[in-house]
């Protein structure tokens, strides 16, 4: 993004209009046919790892699109503003295939970069555990040294998409030797490892990607399953935690978009007492309002993932919280004005809003929760003292 007018490059515009057409082909009613229905949205994800879409920030050697986390961002953003949200695009492509690219091994790289990048390979992000919660520093899935090969143990939870992965990147932590504490280490675990069980979490939100909670019992690994260095995990674990959240942010950016899109269509459409519902401005300054909030929080995940791009992850830390906040709150405003604004149509099903009404609420929690976004800033931007 060119910092002096704030236009995208032409590759990127051209790159958004070409995806905008793949999701407009699929479009809301599929994904929520397919989400209702148990069923994944495989044809979607399929076409799109077909044409390059899925891999556009990964290595060109190994079958990327050789750009950034900016371009994959915007392949989210316009996916999701035609009523299709990949969630798995957060962790596959942008977590795992970040971290890989970044600190893998070169057979690590060559075993899952380029089935990550044509969409023929799944591999999703474990970090989060039932009494860790939003502390990382209380995770106590351990690694263990057998010989030259590793010992895993642990539990992790809401876990997107494991039912359909072929390998799980988790956060573990291994013993120091020098001072017998424990410090965070990933591991590629494959999902049909002895050992590895999961169980689906029920869920309210109307989503083809389910949540699960792992059961890591003595899992086997061998040596190479380890990314990277022991003593590295920390940066490792924040490259691809940088663009979670930018990519969290595009997640909600697009269905902000498609919110938007359904609510001034019906206000331009609908007429009561001879005029068009948008005529009234207790209709237009909501929608008004919302397109304000929309494009200043798109402008923030766009800077945000500039910032990475560049190499500067202190500086894309900062910028993706903020990002990620601001578009998970003008998400749930958008939705909830677009549902307002069609009355009781809004929650009916051919209107395709009332599935999104949960859908953007999960922004405010995850990748990370709102609190802690703004113990972050009150930290880290404002200089305050440490809350937690």
């Amino acid at each position: 993004m060119n910092a002096m007018n704030f236009t995208e490059p032409e590759e990127r515009v051209a790159l958004r209009a070409a995806v905008a057409e793949l999701g407009k082909k699929y479009g809301h009613e599929y994904y929520a046919k397919q989400a209702r229905a148990g069923l994944k949205t495989e044809e979607l994800w399929a076409e799109a790892g077909r044409l390059g879409y899925l891999g556009v920030n990964l290595p060109e050697e190994y079958g990327g699109g050789g750009a950034g986390i900016a371009d994959l961002a915007a392949v989210l953003e316009e996916l999701a503003a035609a009523g299709c949200p990949l969630l798995l695009m957060v962790v596959s492509p942008a977590i795992c295939g970040t971290v890989i690219s970044r600190f893998g091994t070169d057979e690590q790289k060559k075993r899952w970069l380029p089935g990550i990048a044509d969409g023929s390979r799944r591999m999703v992000f474990a970090i989060t555990e039932p009494d860790a919660g939003s502390n990382s520093h209380k995770i106590t899935t351990t690694a263990k040294r057998d010989g030259g090969d590793w010992v895993l143990s642990g539990r992790k939870v809401y876990i997107s998409g494991v039912d359909e992965a072929d390998a799980v990147l988790v956060v573990g932590r291994t013993e120091d030797s020098k001072t017998g504490k424990l410090k965070p280490a990933l591991f590629i675990v494959p999902t049909d490892a002895p050992g590895f069980e999961y169980k689906q979490i029920e869920m309210d939100i109307v989503s083809p990607e389910k949540q699960f909670g792992l059961f890591l019992d003595d899992v086997h690994l061998p040596a190479d399953a380890l990314v990277g260095e022991e003593d590295a995990a920390i940066a490792q674990l924040f490259a691809g935690l940088n663009p979670e959240r930018i990519m969290g942010a595009s997640f909600s950016l697009g269905i902000a978009r498609y919110a938007l899109a359904k609510g001034v269509a019906y206000a331009n459409e609908r007429k009561v007492w001879g005029a068009p519902i948008g005529t009234h401005q207790g209709l237009a300054h909501p929608l008004a309002e919302i397109k304000i909030e929309l494009e200043l929080a798109k402008l923030m995940t766009q800077k945000a993932a500039s910032l990475y791009d560049s190499g500067d992850d202190f500086g894309a830390g900062e910028s993706a919280n903020m990002a990620k906040y601001a578009a998970a709150e003008v998400a749930i405003r958008s939705v909830d004005q677009a549902v307002q604004t069609h009355g009781g149509n809004g929650l009916a099903s051919e209107y395709g809003l009332g599935t999104l009404v949960a859908a953007v609420r999960l922004g405010r929690i995850a990748p990370v929760s709102r609190e802690m976004v703004l113990n972050f800033v009150g930290q880290h931007s404002l200089g305050l003292p440490r809350s937690y």
